[in-house]
């Protein structure tokens, strides 16, 4: 399961037959956007709880429909991570180097 956040609707009339009129939304899963079918009713900006593979094709009505990630659930409260630093070394301060009294003549 992932916990992802609805980021708009997605529209598309032209579908196969198999694909039904099912509502989509674009998902934010890190910094990749994906699209799930919307089997809860959810909103942009809500955060939800997505399933994949067989489990999302069963979410969405049935083994046989083409889907590979559906949302399931919407949540109530969810405070994600703060993002973390691109490197360790630029969380620390660097060192400074040591300086050297002038030289007198």
């Amino acid at each position: 399961m992932l916990i992802v956040k609805v980021i708009k609707p997605l529209v598309s009339t032209n579908r196969i037959p198999d694909f039904e009129h099912k509502h989509l939304q674009v998902v934010q899963d890190g910094s990749s956007k994906k699209v799930a079918v919307d089997a809860v009713g959810a909103k942009p900006g809500d955060w939800v709880i997505c399933v994949g593979s067989s489990a999302a094709r069963e979410a969405a009505g049935s083994k046989s429909y083409p889907s590979d990630l559906t949302i399931v659930g919407i949540i109530d409260h969810w405070e994600p991570d703060p993002p973390k630093s691109s490197s360790s070394a630029s969380a620390a301060p660097a060192a400074a180097a040591p300086s050297t009294p002038p030289v007198k003549s």
